[in-house]
């Protein structure tokens, strides 16, 4: 059976325009595909000392390198929050054909219009643009003892309780991490 060159040609270009979308056009969306590490992921993890009570929310979740590990051995209950549409089918795939899928929540849409007050842990492997503009919504929403947890940028103004240099991992608790909680949340 002989292959036909048409094929090879189009196959070529379907996986050239896979490659490129992944790879460039999802800066359209404002952050191009960067998987967070396997051991990075596990050091955030760690450090933030997830628990199954937890409600951790995973900001720019990809494809779900934390979502779907938070989920199956730590038991926590996770949002994955994904702006790019592609990705965001990868992640209901995965949620759909592994374990766990009801402590997995996936939302298509801009993490800056989330409302962060009911998580206990926040993981992010973002901008360093993006950290800085998330962090006066942390500041307003976030409740005392939340751990953010950053791969590669610090949030800058903040102090880490922890810092992982080998893994390139911040772990920041709120309030310690940057001042006083807003004066609604005082004394509570």
């Amino acid at each position: 059976m002989a292959i036909d060159p048409i094929d090879v040609a189009i196959g070529l270009l379907l996986g050239a325009g896979a490659l490129a979308y992944f790879g460039f056009a999802s800066f359209a969306f404002g952050a191009g595909y960067q998987p967070t590490p396997r051991r990075a992921v596990e050091a955030m993890l760690r450090l933030a000392e997830v628990r199954p009570d937890d409600a951790l929310v995973d900001l720019g979740a990809g494809t779900g390198a934390i979502v779907f590990r938070a989920a199956r051995i730590y038991r926590a209950r996770v949002v994955a929050v994904e702006v790019e549409p592609i990705r965001v089918a990868v992640l209901r795939l995965r949620r759909r054909l592994g374990p766990f899928a009801d402590r997995i929540e996936i939302r298509w849409g801009n993490l800056f219009g989330l409302d962060f007050s009911t998580a206990t842990v926040i993981t992010a492997f973002l901008w360093p643009g993006a950290m800085e503009r998330l962090r006066p919504k942390f500041e307003r929403e976030l409740r005392p003892g939340c751990r953010v947890v950053s791969h590669h940028h610090p949030i800058v103004g903040w102090t880490a309780v922890t810092h992982d240099p080998e893994n390139h991992v911040y772990l920041y608790r709120w309030p310690e991490a940057g001042g006083s909680p807003p004066a609604a949340t005082r004394g509570t």
